[in-house]
């Protein structure tokens, strides 16, 4: 069976707001073709970003696990949106791998459970690339390290997403050598006396963007069985 084209798109460095209004036009478009009559195909998408330091809150979160008021966040250049997907308080930044797959469930399976740990499973694969055991805490979305180690556990990568008729928005967001100070700030996903962690942090060393990108990009392809094809932006 031929596999779904995933148009890959690698934004660079992108402002939080771009990036969101730039997946509501291709969610839009999607919803708009799924209409009766439109006569055109859904597609799909992979859209890599790094942020500038932001912090975002999902639509079942509290605006107090942010621990700074917005005069010091104001101060330290930190933005701050009040999102549509599912999830708590989370941070993006540089150094941290963003990706947003924009995808009809349809044309897959129409599960929100599946979806979510399938994106689990492509980060855990990348993981485990590099000789590290990721896993899932029941009841937490997200990739852990140790989660069974009560005082160890620490989140390596958070999951949110939205839907609209079974098309996908948002995604989730994997720490690579991103600076951890910036969640000294939240409580990172609602979650207390829970770590978070990088992979830099994780294996002492700088990595290389690019590669873990292309780990993840392959291990994508692998867990939802789809082809990717790059779409060069300028």
């Amino acid at each position: 069976m031929e596999k779904q084209p995933v148009i890959y798109r690698d934004l660079g460095q992108m402002p939080y707001q771009e990036a969101w209004d730039l997946q509501e036009s291709l969610l839009k478009e999607n919803v708009q073709r799924k209409s009766a009559g439109s006569g055109l195909d859904t597609e799909h998408y992979l859209l890599f970003v790094e942020h500038p330091p932001v912090y975002t809150l999902g639509k079942s979160g509290k605006k107090e696990h942010v621990l700074m008021s917005d005069e010091e966040l104001q101060a330290n250049h930190i933005e701050f949106f009040h999102t549509n997907r599912g999830g708590d308080i989370t941070f993006h930044g540089p150094d941290q791998l963003v990706g947003y797959p924009i995808l009809d469930l349809e044309k897959f399976y129409t599960d929100i459970g599946r979806y979510l740990r399938n994106i689990e499973e492509v980060i855990i694969l990348t993981l485990a690339a590099y000789g590290i055991r990721g896993d899932r805490s029941p009841g937490e979305t997200g990739v852990w390290i140790d989660p069974d180690l009560p005082g160890r556990e620490r989140k390596i990568c958070a999951i949110g997403v939205r839907c609209s008729r079974w098309v996908t928005m948002h995604g989730f967001a994997f720490n690579v050598n991103t600076s951890l100070d910036y969640f000294n700030n939240i409580i990172p996903c609602g979650i207390v006396n829970k770590q978070v962690t990088s992979l830099q942090k994780e294996l002492g060393r700088v990595m290389d963007m690019e590669e873990v990108k292309a780990k993840v990009r392959q291990n994508f392809e692998s867990v939802f069985g789809v082809d990717l094809r790059s779409e060069i932006t300028l």
